[in-house]
């Protein structure tokens, strides 16, 4: 591995400051992002209103559109991808268009540039739907493979830096490549948000609820909280996601763990009847999605500008078992720096490894490890899974009159029962939770 900070040979600069030692917010959202504009084009798929408005809207995203490797092609269904789709979600630290009243640091200009401290990969799997939602932490040091640039140039590849450089070097493409390159699954998919953005996104939702075991009270964030349960949205919300010096150990890794409790309890919500069987509230929620894409708060890959594709997702994700709905962390060890202060962040990659096998084999997950890396929350309780909604066949088009297969559902009586599928323990180096999982927030010793 190279030395971290080495000068590229290609363009004689020096590669960027080790961005660790910034106190920078940590945006969550870009999943509320996409769900928003899929939550338009669904609600106006289905009652059949406004159809020209959906694809009007879809053209004018289009045209900030980021093309990822391989984007060109846009499959009929989720269940034409073998093996299942992966989305790319990455929140950056941008300070491009926000309120420097809520984020002085903007106003000192102490960091140029825009990385992403924030990166998630969503796998769908095809049949059965399951989810999983691996966050990579920010200081992890990964190789980052040359970038295509804004003037038709190639970054150098690099070697050891921090994995929310890759934003900075190529933007979301990159991100892309480099995620693709650490994990060896192809991303069909992305979308990146920034800080307001996520302000407005949890406003539309309507707040999410959170746990917290005790007191929090964090100058860096500005966030007062006390013991017991909280719904947050707005800027509270936006806090809570980026705390990190009042919880757990105080690391990057509780946060993580701290922001999966936060989308753990946001995807109760969505399946439950207060969002999926409120069209105003998922109107309110895709507007403001789209109003974010054309402020500029919100970047998205060319194929989740393709309206189809939008409403399959939503039908995709919409009823699956909170107990196969898991987000875990990448997982890492700490690796002492030598001659200076301080530790570097480090993959785990033979851990990985049985993560990325099983998810390409479609195997249900059972966690073994600890629900945070960073002791950033403790599992309290378990969810009850919500009756499943009345749907068309999984992949139909939603709107259309097609009868379910009826040879698809035979006669109870004679159907063989399914055999159990065999579980994949993950390695206890995986830190995380099952949406089923009700977590609590645990405030730094």
């Amino acid at each position: 591995m190279a030395t971290r900070g080495a000068r590229s040979s290609q363009t004689g600069r020096e590669t960027i400051a080790r961005h660790g030692r910034l106190r920078s917010p940590h945006p969550i959202l870009g999943l509320l992002a996409m769900l928003g504009i899929t939550a338009l084009v669904l609600v106006v798929s289905v009652t059949g209103v406004a159809a020209f408005s959906v694809w009007n809207a879809a053209s004018a995203i289009a045209d900030n559109a980021v093309v990822l490797d391989g984007d060109d092609s846009i499959p009929p269904s989720l269940g034409a991808i073998e093996g299942g789709v992966n989305l790319l979600l990455v929140g950056t630290d941008s300070c491009e268009g926000q309120d420097v009243a809520l984020f002085p640091r903007c106003a000192n200009d102490d960091s140029p540039g825009e990385r992403n401290d924030v990166t998630m990969l969503v796998h769908i799997s095809d049949s059965p739907r399951r989810v999983t939602v691996v966050s990579i932490p920010r200081d992890m040091l990964v190789d980052i493979p040359a970038c295509a640039q804004e003037d038709g140039g190639e970054s150098s590849p690099m070697w050891g830096e921090m994995i929310n450089a890759s934003y900075f070097y190529g933007g979301l493409g990159c991100t892309a490549r480099t995620v693709e390159q650490l994990t060896g699954e192809s991303i069909q998919f992305a979308a990146a948000i920034r800080w307001t953005g996520v302000i407005h996104m949890s406003d539309a939702i309507g707040g999410v609820d959170v746990c917290v075991a005790g007191d929090i009270s964090d100058e860096h964030t500005g966030l007062s909280l006390t013991a017991g349960q909280h719904t947050l949205q707005g800027v509270q919300a936006l806090q809570f996601l980026r705390i990190r010096h009042g919880i757990g150990d105080g690391s990057d890794l509780g946060r993580i763990s701290n922001q999966q409790q936060f989308m753990s309890s946001m995807v109760r919500k969505l399946q439950s009847d207060a969002v999926l069987a409120n069209p105003s509230v998922l109107l309110n929620l895709a507007t403001t999605a789209m109003s974010q894409v054309t402020q500029g708060q919100l970047v998205l890959s060319s194929g989740l500008t393709n309206p189809r594709l939008m409403v399959q997702i939503a039908m995709a994700v919409k009823d699956v078992a909170y107990e196969d709905i898991v987000f875990v962390q990448y997982p890492t060890y700490y690796r002492a720096r030598v001659g200076t202060e301080g530790s570097d962040v480090l993959p785990v990659t033979s851990a990985a490894d049985v993560l990325f096998e099983a998810l390409r084999n479609n195997q249900p997950l059972t966690l073994t490890g600890e629900a945070s890396q960073g002791y950033g929350v403790e599992v309290t309780g378990e969810a009850a899974q919500p009756t499943p909604s009345a749907s068309a066949t999984p992949d139909a088009e939603p709107g259309s009159d097609a009868e379910p297969d009826a040879s698809a559902n035979p006669d109870p009586a004679v159907t063989e029962p399914a055999a159990p599928e065999e579980r994949v323990e993950l390695p206890s180096d995986i830190a995380g939770q099952t949406a089923a999982q009700v977590t609590c927030t645990q405030p730094q010793s």
